[in-house]
């Protein structure tokens, strides 16, 4: 079994993790292929010298027959994981070493158990939906997909901005607010929970569209089929507006038009038993705070 490990960063914090990682990877046979960036950092700020193991940079082509992505991070990490996973087909799952963590929801102490559970094939498969940016396409030119949500939101000054949106081509409204959100299923527990967007479940077939501020208190998250064309016309008293795809951003003059669909692909995201969509938001949200739920 080969089970690449991916991360953006080594906090002293997680040495622990990586640690315990090698350990079990070693004591079950498993081969090691890790991101070329993680094994720099352990040798370069902890001194850590890894074995003679496999390595890769910006992506997996190199390595053939992967059985597992596993990001070491937060949710941030799992999400910059997502493209090394789309790339070569390969579920991805992850060790959640940051705060709240949805998506990476395995904890270090958790982990020899869920490795046993992924070598015993005791898992499912979540394929998780993912936003396209059809037009246009240059914007992000490496990876123009989100799994989360896309966001536009105001720059240049302190003034909202008016968001024009179409439906397959019928109006909308005009959202005038900080910003907009368009988030899929996985994306409701991120940036549109914070802002007052609802949570749905990652089987419902649908979109979120959630403004950020809204100037109008009448206006409301609303959901849409995941089937639909979404388009998005920008106008403000500055030069330009910010997009935001998960977590890579870049600004945009008001002049251009944002269209966006479901992609056709979807992200096999590993689950385990116990490990639910509505166990994980118990937990993470705190429900069973108050005794009475």
């Amino acid at each position: 079994m080969r089970i690449a490990v991916y991360g953006t960063e080594v906090r002293e914090e997680f040495l622990p993790t990586y640690q315990r990682i090698f350990e079990l990877f070693e004591k079950n046979d498993i081969e090691l292929v890790l991101s070329e960036t993680i094994r720099l950092e352990l040798h370069d700020r902890f001194g850590i010298i890894t074995p003679e193991i496999t390595c890769f940079n910006n992506n997996l082509d190199s390595c053939p027959n992967i059985d597992l992505l596993l990001s070491v991070g937060g949710d941030g990490t799992f999400l910059s994981a997502v493209p090394f996973a789309l790339n070569m087909s390969i579920p991805v799952a992850g060790v959640n070493c940051g705060r709240l963590g949805f998506l990476a929801d395995i904890t270090p102490e958790n982990l020899e158990e869920a490795i046993q559970l992924f070598m015993q094939d005791d898992y499912t498969l979540e394929q998780r939906s993912l936003l396209e940016l059809v037009a246009p396409t240059t914007l992000f030119p490496d990876f123009n997909f989100a799994m989360n949500e896309l966001t536009v939101h105001k720059l240049d000054n302190s003034s909202m901005i008016k968001i024009t949106t179409q439906i397959n081509g019928e109006f909308l409204a005009n959202f005038w607010a900080d910003g907009l959100i368009v988030a899929t299923p996985t994306g409701s527990t991120a940036y549109s929970l914070s802002v007052g967007g609802p949570i749905i479940t990652p089987e419902v077939e649908g979109l979120i569209i959630t403004p950020i501020a809204s100037h109008n208190l009448t206006v409301r998250p609303v959901i849409v089929p995941d089937d639909v064309e979404i388009e998005l016309s920008v106008e403000g008293r500055g030069n330009n507006y910010l997009v935001s795809i998960d977590h890579r951003s870049v600004p945009l003059d008001f002049a251009t038009t944002l269209k966006i669909r479901k992609a056709k692909v979807t992200v096999p995201v590993v689950k385990f038993p116990n490990h639910s969509f509505y166990s994980t938001l118990r937990n993470k949200l705190m429900w069973g705070a108050d005794r009475r739920n």
